[in-house]
């Protein structure tokens, strides 16, 4: 398999070896809610806070969502988001190797990206995760209304990059059918068997087996226009007209269409890879969510509730275990504490206390912004706050004095 090459790569995709084991130590003063609670907030570097969760949770989490800085070259206010091509590739490789680990066989990571960095990552994702084990390439449609100032093309939507741990074993689930997808099913006909839709019964290659015509009630023979053939075999059809299950149209002259039956179809709809601004959010959205959590030092980047609900209706059900380690605003955590999902957020800047924490109260006292309504929120629950301590091993490879018997032996059983 092709591989991507960059400065000081050998040295960078080892990185993740050389990361030292750290304890993480709870700091209740920025803690919330319910103490026994398995969900965590974690505050430093996130490759340090990784390694750090190994020993508990390789192979437990069922959904990775990270929205990493897109290296834009452009001034951030919480993110130096101006990282060289090269250092950038250098800071995402080794995450991704320690949260492949993480990952659960039956999980899934998705990575939000635009166009500077998504098909690099894309490369370097396939070489971390296997190229085999690639879900798809999800087109967020992240804006609405054209930027003025845009040069030669206007962006209007960003990637979101889903890998697998073991494709074989991936559980993805259904989204749920909406109102208006059940409203498109009528019956002109008063079938017996309810509601239902007309799908077209012409494939577009012509199969030979598949080419013939049909006479239709009013008398008039129909063949396959040239190029196509019929979806069912000759021998199929009086079956399927005495089983009412071709729609000639309401004057028995059409061109015969398959009857699809409301009750027949699947409970949900197999995810697809265009999200539309109208069912998952946008920027302008979250950035009105995050004003309304903190007015006075506004995070710029973030995401809407929606648009992670979305990918935790896909990937996850009630009580699985999520993780963000580029936390940002606190989205993820939100988002998922309202689902009922166990999580993990890590955040490294100074907004793991002032963004992060005080969202995740506010869930917890029972806020009715985002998707609180849609999913009935009222509060409740908790999260724990840590933050990285020392190392459990010294550069010598001796154990730290300050080391508990618990904390050794949950690394002892990992290695």
């Amino acid at each position: 398999m092709p591989i991507l090459h960059w400065l000081d790569r050998d040295k960078h995709v080892k990185a993740a070896e050389a990361v030292p084991y750290r304890l993480l130590e709870a700091d209740d003063a920025h803690s919330a809610g319910d103490s026994e609670t398995p969900n965590m907030l974690i505050q430093g570097d996130n490759l340090e806070a990784l390694k750090a969760l190994l020993p508990y949770y390789a192979g437990r989490v069922k959904c990775i969502f990270i929205d990493p800085p897109y290296n834009t070259r452009s001034a951030f206010e919480h993110y130096d988001d101006n990282l060289e091509h090269s250092q950038w590739l250098a800071m995402m490789y080794p995450r991704l190797i320690l949260l492949r680990e993480l990952l659960a066989e039956t999980g899934s990571i998705w990575v939000s990206i635009d166009d500077n960095e998504a098909h690099y990552l894309k490369v370097i994702m396939d070489e971390a995760f296997g190229r085999k084990n690639f879900v798809g390439n999800v087109i967020w449609q992240k804006k609405f209304s054209p930027q003025n100032d845009a040069k030669l093309m206007d962006a209007d939507h960003d990637h979101i990059l889903c890998f697998s741990e073991n494709k074989e074993l991936c559980a993805l689930n259904l989204l749920e059918r909406s109102e208006s997808m059940n409203a498109r099913y009528k019956n002109p006909d008063n079938d017996e068997r309810g509601a239902w839709t007309s799908g077209d019964s012409l494939r577009k290659e012509h199969r030979d087996y598949a080419y013939y015509e049909i006479v239709i009630p009013s008398g008039r023979k129909v063949l396959p226009p040239p190029g196509s053939s019929w979806r069912f075999n000759k021998e199929d059809v009086p079956r399927l007209i005495a089983e009412n299950r071709l729609w000639f149209g309401k004057n028995g002259d059409g061109v015969p269409r398959i009857k699809r039956f409301l009750k027949e179809v699947k409970e949900g709809i197999i995810p697809q890879t265009i999200w539309k601004h109208d069912e998952v959010g946008n920027t302008q959205e979250a950035k009105k969510e995050t004003i309304a959590i903190n007015s006075q030092d506004i995070f710029q980047t973030p995401k809407p509730e929606r648009l992670i609900k979305r990918i935790l209706e896909i990937a996850t059900n009630t009580n699985d275990l999520v993780l963000d380690s580029f936390l940002g605003s606190g989205t993820t955590a939100a988002v998922a504490h309202k689902m009922g999902r166990r999580y993990i957020g890590i955040e490294m800047g100074d907004h793991a206390v002032t963004h992060c924490a005080p969202r995740l109260r506010k869930v917890i006292e029972g806020e009715q912004g985002g998707i609180s309504e849609a999913v009935g929120w009222k509060g409740g629950g908790g999260f724990r706050f840590y933050k990285l301590g020392a190392p459990v091993f010294d550069t010598e490879g001796r154990i730290n004095q300050e080391i508990r018997f618990a904390h050794l032996a949950a690394h002892i059983w990992f290695a």
